[in-house]
C-alpha cells in the first residue's frame, strides 16, 4: 500500500501513481473482460498506421509517374491502388471493429468496478458511515465511476490512446530525424513545454476545481432527492417549502458555476498556448522541406512522404503527451477510487473464534461508554447492566437519553470507546461480526422498504433463497394477512413503484406490521424493538408491544421506548437519563423507589386519564395507568 497523500483535504487519500494505476486498470480489464485487450490492441494498430499510411501511398503514386511513362506506369499505379486500397481497407475494417467492441466493453469493467465500490460502503463498519472523512473518499470514487471521459473509464479510453499516439510516435520518429534531426529536438522541446503547461493546469484544476466541489456534490444529490422523495413530499406542500429548497438550491448551484467558470478560464489559457505551439512547429515542417527541396533536391514525391511523416510525428507526439496529461488526470481521480476501495480499515477479526452453540444466550455491559466523533462528552456512560437468557428488559427515558445508542453498542454497529460487552462471558469483539448478528432481530425505529417483493422485504433474501411459505406465516402472524389477501401476486408483490410498475406502496402501520414480520421470519434468538411505534400514542404502542412480546415467547428481547407505560410487562426496566442509565428494576419496584422513573410515569399517565365529569385532560382512565 502507498503513503498517505499530505494532503490537508482529506487524510484518507492516497496516490498510487501513474504506473500502478495503468497496471491496476489492466489487471481490471483482464479481470472482467479479458477480450477488450486484444480489441484494444488491434485498434492501436490499425489506427496508428492509417495516420501515416496515405503519405507513404503518395509518394510512390508520384514516384511512378515521374519515373515511367505510357501502359507501364499505368499499370504499376493501378497495382499500387489496389494493393493501398486492400491494405487501407482492411486497416479501417479493423480499427472500425475494435472501436465498436471496445466501448461497451469498458462499460461493462466499469459497471463492475461500481459494483466494487458499492460492495465496500456495505462491508464499511457502520460507525465508519457517520465520519466526514470516509464519506468524501467514498463520494470521490463515486466520481471516479461516473462516466466514460475521467475517472477509471477515462483512464481505459486514454491508455489506447497513448499506445496509439506512442505507436505513431515511434514508427514516425526515425522518419523525421532522417530529414533533419534539428527539427526533432525543435518539435520535442515545444511539445514538451506545452505538456508541462497542460500538467500545470490539470493539477490546478482538479485542486480548485474538482476536489473542491465533492462536499457540494453530497449536498447536491442529497437536494436533488428529498425534493422529489415522496416521504418528503407532505412536508414540502403543506408547510410551503418550495422557495426556501429552491433557495438552498440555487446557493449550490451558484458553488458549481463558479467553480466550471474557474475550470474553462484554466483550459482557456491552454488552448491558446496549444494553437501557438501548433503553429510553430508546422512554420519549421515547411521551412526544413522548402530548404531540403532548394538545397538538396528533394524529390517532389519524398516531399510528399516527409510532410506526411512530420506532421503525424508532431500531431502524435502533441496528441501523446495531451492525452498523457488527460490519463495522468483520470488517473489521480482512479487514485480517489483505489482510496476507498482499498481504504486500510485495521482488521479486528483475525482471531475471531465461533460462536458458542447453546439456545441461551446473557449478555452484559461491563462500564461501558460511547463517545461520538467530535462530541465534547459521552453520549452513554459508564453502564453496567445484563440481558438475561429469555429476559424482556424494557430501555426506557426520554430522547436523547442514551437509549439508541446503547442498542446500537449491543448489536455491534459501534464498539465502545471505553469497557466491554460480553456474550456468555466472552467479550463480543472475538465473535466476527457477521456470526454475532445473527443472534438478534432488530425493528428499528425508521422503517426502510426496500423496492424488492414483499417476501424478499421480510426474509431479507432474492427469491431463490427464501421460504415463501415462511414468509407468508410471518407476515400473517404480524397482522398482514388481510392486506396479503387482496393483493393479485400475495406475498410475491413488489413494493413501491421505484422498479416495479405494478409495486405497491404501504401505510405506516402496514410498514411497522412489515418490520415486525421480518424480525419473526429470522427467528433469531434475541429480538430488539427500537421504538418502531413512536408515531402511536401510548395506548396502541403498549397493545402492540404486548402482542409482539406474545409472539417471540421465551426469547430475550430488548424494548426501547420513551413512553414508559408502554413496557410495563417486561421483567425488568433500564431508566436512561443523559446517557447513564439512572434506575434498574422490575416496574413495580422502580414505582415504590418513586424515584425518576415513577416521576416520569405518573407525568405521562396523566395524559391518559379523564375526569369523572368527562372534562379536562384528566378525564378518562386508560388501561395504561389504572393497574399502575
Amino acid at each position: 500500500m502507498s503513503e498517505y497523500k499530505d494532503s490537508k483535504d482529506n487524510p484518507l487519500h492516497k496516490q498510487f501513481g501513474v504506473f500502478s494505476n495503468t497496471k491496476y486498470i489492466i489487471r481490471k480489464m483482464a479481470q472482467y473482460q479479458p477480450s477488450v485487450i486484444f480489441l484494444m490492441a488491434l485498434g492501436v494498430v490499425c489506427w496508428s498506421v492509417i495516420s501515416y499510411f496515405w503519405g507513404i501511398f503518395g509518394k510512390y503514386v508520384i514516384d511512378i509517374i515521374e519515373s515511367s511513362e505510357g501502359e507501364a506506369a499505368e499499370a504499376r499505379l493501378i497495382r499500387l491502388i489496389v494493393i493501398a486500397g486492400g491494405i487501407a481497407l482492411l486497416l479501417n475494417i479493423g480499427g472500425t471493429i475494435s472501436g465498436s467492441k471496445t466501448w461497451y466493453r469498458l462499460i461493462n469493467v466499469r459497471m463492475h468496478m461500481i459494483t466494487e465500490r458499492i460492495a465496500k460502503v456495505m462491508e464499511l463498519k457502520y460507525e465508519l458511515l457517520e465520519k466526514p472523512d470516509v464519506m468524501d473518499v467514498a463520494e470521490r470514487a463515486g466520481q471516479a465511476t461516473g462516466g466514460n471521459v475521467n475517472g477509471v473509464e477515462g483512464m481505459m479510453h486514454g491508455l489506447s490512446d497513448l499506445c496509439q499516439n506512442g505507436l505513431t510516435v515511434i514508427v514516425t520518429f526515425v522518419a523525421v530525424t532522417v530529414l533533419d534531426p534539428r527539427l526533432i529536438i525543435a518539435m520535442v522541446v515545444l511539445t514538451v513545454l506545452q505538456y508541462l503547461y497542460f500538467r500545470h493546469i490539470n493539477k490546478v484544476d482538479k485542486k480548485l476545481v474538482w476536489d473542491e466541489l465533492s462536499s457540494s456534490w453530497r449536498s447536491r444529490h442529497y437536494m436533488e432527492r428529498i425534493t422529489q422523495d415522496f416521504d418528503f413530499g407532505k412536508d414540502i406542500r403543506l408547510f410551503g417549502l418550495k422557495d426556501f429548497l429552491t433557495g438552498k438550491l440555487n446557493d449550490i448551484n451558484k458553488v458549481f458555476i463558479d467553480k466550471n467558470d474557474l475550470h474553462h478560464r484554466l483550459w482557456l489559457r491552454y488552448n491558446f498556448v496549444t494553437c501557438l505551439v501548433g503553429m510553430v512547429i508546422k512554420g519549421l515542417v515547411y521551412t526544413v522541406l522548402y530548404i531540403s527541396v532548394l538545397q538538396k533536391g528533394m524529390s517532389v514525391g519524398n516531399f510528399t512522404m516527409f510532410l506526411s511523416f512530420s506532421m503525424a510525428f508532431s500531431g502524435a507526439l502533441i496528441t501523446f503527451l495531451q492525452k498523457f496529461g488527460d490519463y495522468s488526470r483520470a488517473s489521480l481521480e482512479t487514485d480517489d477510487f483505489r482510496s476507498f476501495v482499498e481504504l486500510d480499515i485495521a482488521d479486528d477479526e483475525k482471531e475471531c473464534i465461533p460462536l458458542p452453540e447453546t439456545d441461551s444466550y446473557e449478555i452484559e455491559f461491563h462500564d461501558v461508554s460511547y463517545r461520538y466523533l467530535k462530541s465534547d462528552k459521552d453520549a452513554l456512560s459508564h453502564l453496567n447492566v445484563k440481558i438475561r437468557p429469555g429476559e424482556k428488559l424494557a430501555v426506557v427515558g426520554l430522547n436523547g437519553a442514551g437509549k439508541t445508542t446503547m442498542i446500537k453498542l449491543l448489536l455491534r454497529l459501534y464498539d465502545p470507546t471505553e469497557g466491554y460487552i460480553t456474550l456468555n462471558g466472552t467479550d463480543i469483539r472475538k465473535y466476527k461480526r457477521t456470526d454475532y448478528y445473527k443472534l438478534f432481530a432488530p425493528v428499528f425505529q425508521n422503517v426502510e422498504i426496500f423496492a424488492f417483493l414483499m417476501s424478499e422485504n421480510i426474509a431479507m433474501a432474492g427469491r431463490a433463497g427464501l421460504d415463501s411459505d415462511k414468509a407468508r406465516e410471518a407476515a400473517c402472524e404480524a397482522g398482514l394477512e388481510e392486506r396479503i389477501a387482496g393483493l393479485v401476486k400475495g406475498i410475491d408483490t413488489p413494493l413501491t413503484k421505484i422498479v416495479e410498475d405494478d409495486g405497491i406502496d404501504l401505510s405506516g402501520g402496514e410498514k411497522q406490521k412489515l418490520a415486525l414480520a421480518k424480525a419473526l421470519y429470522k427467528g433469531a434468538k434475541i429480538v430488539v424493538l427500537d421504538e418502531p411505534t413512536s408515531a402511536l400514542d401510548a395506548i396502541a404502542e403498549q397493545s402492540l408491544y404486548e402482542k409482539f412480546d406474545e409472539m417471540i415467547g421465551e426469547k430475550s428481547a430488548v424494548y426501547i421506548s420513551h413512553r414508559l407505560a408502554s413496557t410495563r410487562f417486561c421483567d425488568r426496566v433500564a431508566m436512561f437519563s443523559e446517557g447513564s442509565m439512572v434506575e434498574y428494576g422490575s416496574h413495580e419496584e422502580l414505582m415504590e423507589k418513586s424515584g425518576r422513573y415513577a416521576e416520569m410515569f405518573n407525568v405521562q399517565a396523566q395524559y391518559y386519564r379523564e375526569h369523572p365529569e368527562g372534562e379536562g385532560p384528566d378525564a378518562m382512565e386508560s388501561g395504561v395507568t389504572a393497574n399502575a
